[in-house]
This record gives structure tokens, sequence and C-alpha cells, in this order.
């Protein structure tokens, strides 16, 4: 059952990498020039792609904590 869940952890975390690393940048270079006015009406809500990467990131974000607490039980027992 470790082996099982220690493969399902990396697999997690490999995809939870891949998924962090393709999601767009909120970074604006211009923000500084603009006084803050970017960050009260630039704000959109993600759609589309974006919104998807958002949702599989949080669930293999949860996922590998459940796995990561899961082996940590059972390296104790």
């Amino acid at each position: 059952m470790y082996e099982v869940l220690l493969i399902a952890l990396i697999i997690v975390s490999i995809l939870l990498i891949i998924t962090v690393l393709m999601l767009p940048s909120k970074t604006n270079a211009a923000s500084a020039l603009s006084g803050g006015a970017e960050a009260l009406f630039g704000k959109q809500k993600a759609r589309g792609f974006e919104a998807g990467l958002r949702r599989v990131a949080a669930l293999l974000g949860a996922a590998f904590i459940i796995l990561a607490m899961a082996l940590a039980y059972l390296s104790s027992n």
C-alpha cells in the first residue's frame, strides 16, 4: 500500500509542477507606471483554459496534501 501511494504522490507532484508552470503569469511590468489602476480595473475572471488549469492545480494540490498525509501516517505505523 505504501509503494502505491508513493508512486501516486510522485505522479501527482510531477503533474502539479507541469500545471503550475503552464499557468499564465500575473505580473505586469507597466503596473508601476499606471498607478495601480490596472490592479483595480484590470481584474477579470479567469475563463476557458486558464480557469480549467486553476481548477486542475487546486485539485492536484489537494491530492498532494492528502497523499503526503496518508504516507506520513503509514510510515509512522
